[in-house]
């Protein structure tokens, strides 16, 4: 064939191509139009993002997994659960949330590090001259004591990092197959900080090089990805500024923002989170951010300009919408569900109580006394138990623990107490509210005073005012029980929004902008 005719040759195919390519994108248009009309989730690959997923697990991954369940139940697709931490065994996790119910099938969790050690990831570059390569020796009689540590599955090795002289930083990690291959070595020079990540190949020796992790990430969503049409949503503050540089021309990325974006309760025009600096101050580097509540659209409005891509978004709250409230055996009977950390202001509640039964004592019969069951582990654990015992409330505060079935309490417990210094919108509320559980909250920013109205559903109270806390237990306690069921009432009414088939609905809508909202900026 001569120059001319294999440079018509060459036309032809590229212009069939270009029409098969046309096609295919009028296909899946005409295809995700259907889809639009029913309501359900646009096509392709469904990613979730986090860092982890823990058996005690918080409720930012309660609220996401819950969204996952929806998508699969609602939305007409499967998801997949992506972490990127290294933990000892997440086939054994999964398996444990999926008899909790927590995954159902349609959701897979994929790990990072368990797919490499099963997985290749061809491609890309070796540049050793720039990525030092060293592999940590494998010490015979096992870890050096204070300056090694290992994740383990059984009596095999997953890593082995080891930790600076001064035990204040880890300076290389290696990470292991589970015949004992080196898999990759993640090494940080001591004195500049430069980082060098080496996979290797099935026999341990060097394969491929990244001087960020974050360029280890992408690599494995592009391997995941296969460049098919991808919606990633991510929760993690921690990964989130890692999706913010991940640009893909197939995939949409959204940012859900669990928590309050500013430092205290000043707002709106507060001061940023150091940890949200990175991603508020690039909110157009997604496809769209999604907050919990209007309020905190306009606020973030209102501090940094208008931005197209920033949505409202609700948590799901499942479970069949009642017509009436269980029935509560104590009208006094209180519940928390919220990690023993310093945020959660659980003291406040505890002393909360205390004042409640001081304002008891001063009555005729001293009663009713509320009571409290808190739900959930942290480290201020022996601060609160001291609080316990300082205001002499130990017969009606109990600290559980962490416990999974904690929200099947919401149906008995009369009412919830939330003391935060700041939310996003929690999971918690519209689960309390669907069973008539009333809450008593805090007015921080975001969430509470979105929903919940002084007398009608619940209470809301200045923040940190303890006082005003143990005046609205005792209100509620001392209620007639025709104005406690009125109240239960409004309550259940007000979780309606938050349906799972009305919440997927919305996402429906919402990634289908992000995705044409993506197609413009590239």
């Amino acid at each position: 064939m001569n120059t001319t005719g294999r440079q018509a040759h060459r036309a032809g195919h590229g212009a069939a191509g270009a029409v098969g390519g046309l096609v295919g994108r009028v296909r899946r248009s005409l295809g995700d139009g259907v889809r639009a009309s029913k309501g359900l989730l646009p096509g392709g690959r469904h990613l979730a993002l986090t860092w982890s997923i823990t058996d005690d697990y918080g409720g930012m991954t309660a609220a996401m997994l819950a969204r996952t369940r929806a998508f699969v139940r609602h939305g007409g697709v499967s998801v997949d659960v992506l972490t990127l931490d290294e933990q000892s065994d997440y086939a054994a996790r999964e398996a444990r949330l999926r008899e909790r119910g927590e995954f159902i099938d349609g959701m897979r969790l994929l790990n990072l590090w368990d797919w490499l050690r099963t997985h290749p990831l061809p491609g890309g570059s070796l540049r050793l001259d720039r990525h030092p390569f060293a592999p940590l020796p494998v010490p015979p009689g096992g870890s050096e004591p204070g300056r090694t540590t290992e994740v383990r599955r059984g009596e095999t090795v997953l890593s082995r990092s080891l930790v600076s002289p001064e035990g204040e930083r880890v300076v290389q990690t290696d990470h292991y197959r589970l015949d004992g291959t080196l898999l990759l070595s993640d090494r940080r020079d001591p004195e500049t900080g430069a980082r060098s990540l080496v996979l290797c190949d099935a026999s341990g020796s060097p394969a491929r090089s990244w001087g960020r992790i974050w360029h280890l990430y992408a690599a494995w969503l592009d391997r995941l990805t296969r460049r098919r049409r991808t919606y990633l949503i991510v929760d993690s503050k921690t990964v989130a500024p890692f999706v913010a540089e991940y640009r893909r021309p197939h995939v949409t990325t959204v940012h859900l923002v669990h928590a309050s974006h500013l430092i205290g309760s000043e707002r709106p025009l507060g001061r940023l989170r150091e940890s949200r600096k990175k991603v508020f101050g690039n909110l157009d580097a997604f496809d769209a951010v999604a907050v919990l509540s209007e309020r905190q659209r306009s606020d973030v409005e209102a501090l940094l300009g208008r931005h197209p891509g920033l949505i409202v978004a609700r948590n799901v709250r499942e479970g069949v919408l009642l017509d009436e409230a269980p029935a509560r055996p104590d009208a006094a009977a209180g519940v928390m569900l919220a990690s023993l950390e310093k945020r959660k202001r659980v003291s406040h509640a505890i002393r909360g109580i205390a004042g409640q039964h001081t304002l008891a004592a001063a009555r005729p019969g001293a009663g009713p006394l509320a009571t409290l069951d808190v739900f959930g582990e942290g480290p201020r654990r022996p601060l609160l138990e001291a609080v316990v015992d300082e205001t002499g409330v130990g017969d009606s505060v109990r600290l559980h623990g962490f416990d999974a079935a904690a929200r099947d309490r919401l149906a008995t417990a009369s009412f919830l107490l939330l003391t935060s210094t700041s939310e996003g919108f929690p999971l918690v509320l519209p689960e309390a509210l669907a069973v008539g559980c009333l809450p008593i909250v805090y007015d921080v920013p975001y969430g509470p005073a979105d929903i919940i109205r002084s007398g009608w559903n619940g209470f809301v109270v200045p923040a940190g005012d303890v006082d005003a806390l143990a005046g609205a237990i005792d209100r509620l306690v001392t209620l007639p029980s025709e104005e406690l069921d009125r109240m239960r009432r409004n309550a259940i009414r007000s979780a309606g929004p938050f349906e799972p088939g009305a919440v997927t609905r919305a996402w429906a809508r919402d990634l289908r902008a992000a995705r044409r909202r993506g197609h413009r900026r590239r």
